[in-house]
Formats: structure tokens, C-alpha cells, sequence
């Protein structure tokens, strides 16, 4: 409890059980999230790089202001220059999922260092009367989406990255056969849960 009040007054905070950085150097990509689904997405993203590249280190941030995301000058709930940096650091490339319109997030971040290293997944108006995951499947915010472009927007190619990158792929057609077939998803994401893998992490 002590953690998620600090959590919540600061606005945003790093989940180290769910990333797999040692502090010891910097993370090959920084996964963000702001909203409940695409925080789910975000983590269960974070499960299948640590199960399947485990040397590919990831950095997981919570947002649960946005407005921190923000620069003091903007916004007054916006977080220090120091602060933002040591949750996003300088120069490593942020993948962030967002359960609003992406470019909400673009503009909270102008000005910060090196803003165009912030790649955003969010809300790009598809969707129809269908499944939970099936929604964020259609905006392209899914794990497997998010697993993805992980893996694209890196500094370095890991190797097995390509294996990872055609299995992602092959979740997302196994998805788009399934639902369609049993109207409901494939059991392995609609049984997934965060309590679960927190207590692995």
C-alpha cells in the first residue's frame, strides 16, 4: 500500500517485478502504459519478451496521471525534468500503450529530451461489437502488437527476435480464426490474468 500511494502521487512509477532490467545498465526498450486493458496488454507483453528473449531487457512505467507525463511549465502536476528521466531515461526508445487517442500522448511529451523516441499504441477508432481482446487487437495495442513493436523500435536486434516476431504473428491469425470460430478468445489470453504473473515476478 505504501508503494502505491508514492506510486499515485508521483503519477507514474517503474514496476520492476515487471520488467527484467538489473539496474546495472540501461533497458533496451522502456514499455509504458496509462489505462487498465492496455496496462494488462503492457505486462503481458513484458511476460513473453522475459519468457522468450530473457537477455532482452525491458523497463516497465505505469502512468496513472497523465498530466505528469507533462512538463512543470505546462501543467502543474507535471513531473521534474530529473524525475522523467529516470523513469523514461534520455535516450532509450519508449513503446507506449495508451487507452485513448495516441496523439493525446505526443503532445504531453513535447519538449521533453528526445520526444520522438516516445512510440505510441492507443485508440485508432476500429472496433465493432466483438471481444475484449479482439478490440485491441483491431487498434493494434495488443501483447502481440506490443511484442512487435518492441522489437522494432530497440536499439539493437536481439537474437531469436525474428522467431519471436513470426510466432506474434502467428498468435494474431490463430486470434482472427478463433474468435471468429468460437466467438470468444483463445483461452491462454482470456484466462491470462495480472495477479497471476505478479506473483511469478
Amino acid at each position: 500500500m505504501d508503494e502505491a500511494v508514492v506510486h499515485c502521487a508521483r503519477g507514474a512509477g517503474v514496476w520492476p517485478w515487471a520488467g527484467t532490467e538489473d539496474g546495472r545498465s540501461e533497458p533496451d526498450i522502456v514499455l509504458a502504459c496509462a489505462g487498465d486493458v492496455v496496462t494488462m496488454e503492457t505486462v503481458a507483453a513484458a511476460n513473453i519478451l522475459r519468457e522468450r528473449l530473457p537477455h532482452f531487457t525491458t523497463r516497465v512505467v505505469n502512468v496513472v496521471n497523465l498530466m505528469a507525463l507533462a512538463r512543470r511549465t505546462v501543467h502543474p502536476n507535471g513531473m521534474d525534468d530529473t524525475l522523467f528521466r529516470e523513469l523514461f531515461t534520455d535516450h532509450v526508445d519508449v513503446l507506449f500503450a495508451f487507452h485513448g487517442y495516441p496523439g493525446a500522448i505526443h503532445q504531453l511529451v513535447h519538449g521533453r529530451p528526445d520526444a520522438d523516441r516516445f512510440h505510441v499504441r492507443g485508440f485508432v477508432e476500429e472496433g465493432t461489437t466483438t471481444t475484449p481482446f479482439d478490440m485491441v487487437v483491431r487498434n493494434r495495442a495488443s501483447r502481440y502488437h506490443l511484442v512487435i513493436d518492441a522489437l522494432k523500435a530497440a536499439r539493437r536486434t536481439p537474437a531469436g527476435a525474428s522467431e519471436l516476431k513470426a510466432w506474434c504473428e502467428q498468435q494474431l491469425l490463430r486470434h482472427q480464426r478463433y474468435v471468429v470460430e468460437h466467438l470468444q478468445d483463445m483461452p491462454e489470453v482470456r484466462d491470462w490474468s495480472l495477479g497471476d504473473w505478479a506473483e511469478q515476478g
